[in-house]
């Protein structure tokens, strides 16, 4: 069993599971009842998603210390109590199912969903 961390619209790779957009918007122009066959997400999970403000910082992050400021400031978010319960979930879940998390972002390196990667590692998530 493990977590795949994907880019949300791709097309699935066999066995990828349940498939959790952690992404603040939905995206624009599909239909609700096709988010899951346009292989967006099969449950939106907005609440690990970075805030408003702070996703204008990433997408503005030029520089790496621009960068480091901003996944600075998501782990802080990420450390909240409810947020931190979320992350231990799926780290759980990754030992009992296929499941995986996303966003649109093209670039891994550049999108939060590659400090999720280290969050959920830290908290022994088995990740693909």
């Amino acid at each position: 069993m493990t977590i795949r961390i994907v880019r949300l619209g791709t097309d699935r790779s066999r066995g990828e599971g349940l498939r959790i957009g952690t992404v603040r918007r939905p995206p624009r122009g599909v239909p609700k009842s096709e988010y899951a066959s346009q292989n967006w997400y099969d449950v939106w999970l907005p609440n690990i998603a970075p805030s408003a403000d702070l996703m204008k910082l990433g997408q503005a992050a030029e520089t790496e210390k621009a960068w480091a400021a901003f996944v600075r400031k998501y782990r802080a978010e990420m450390a909240n109590p409810e947020k931190s319960r979320i992350l231990d979930l799926l780290a759980a879940l990754s030992h009992h199912a296929h499941i995986s998390v996303g966003c649109y972002c093209e670039n891994e390196t550049r999108c939060h969903r590659s400090i999720m990667r280290a969050l959920l590692a830290e908290r022994g998530a088995t990740i693909e």
